[in-house]
């Protein structure tokens, strides 16, 4: 179980790290390609909300991947605290109780923007290439859903041996 749950996680840290250098590598092709056709008076109309969500799709996966590094903003003066003091073992709880909350608190937001994706289905309006606002709003589910994962895999792991302190806490 820890094996499978491990290599998951191992996926969605690949998959996450390479999804944000294409939306960056897009991100910067596209913006550049715009000024430089802006040059000979044309445009692309469809590049503005393109990179929008491009953005607003490396916000998430940058958050998955600080989730996974331990990384993620976070006020630990307690941890902190108790590390000095060498008491690692309730530092660990801590972070335990802090993985489970925000695993808990995700879960809450996936089912609250799923409801929000669904309404935009319902009544949202193509916003480039003909795809409906629901199907991008999507990527907020979807970028909870991931960070949801690798808290999940924090907390559980943490029982299976797995560090959950990282370096630099």
């Amino acid at each position: 179980m820890k094996v499978i749950l491990k290599g998951i996680d191992e996926i969605i840290e690949k998959l996450s790290s390479w999804g944000l250098v294409f939306c960056v590598f897009g991100m910067l092709s596209i913006s550049v390609l715009s000024i430089v056709l802006r040059w000979f008076s044309t445009s692309l109309h469809w590049s503005e909300p393109f990179v929008r969500h491009l953005v607003f799709m490396s916000t998430f996966l940058g958050g998955v991947l600080a989730t996974g590094r331990g990384t993620h903003i976070g006020i630990d003066i307690i941890g902190k605290w108790l590390e000095t003091k060498g008491r690692k073992d309730l530092c660990v709880w801590i972070q335990r109780v802090i993985a489970l909350a925000s695993f808990c608190t995700l879960v809450w937001l996936i089912v609250a923007s799923k409801n929000f994706m669904v309404i935009e289905l319902k009544y949202g309006k193509p916003v480039f290439w003909g795809i409906s606002s629901g199907f991008l709003v999507g990527i907020i589910p979807f970028g909870f859903g991931l960070i949801a994962y690798r808290f999940f895999w924090l907390f559980l792991g943490s029982f299976m041996g797995e560090d959950i302190i990282k370096e630099g806490h």
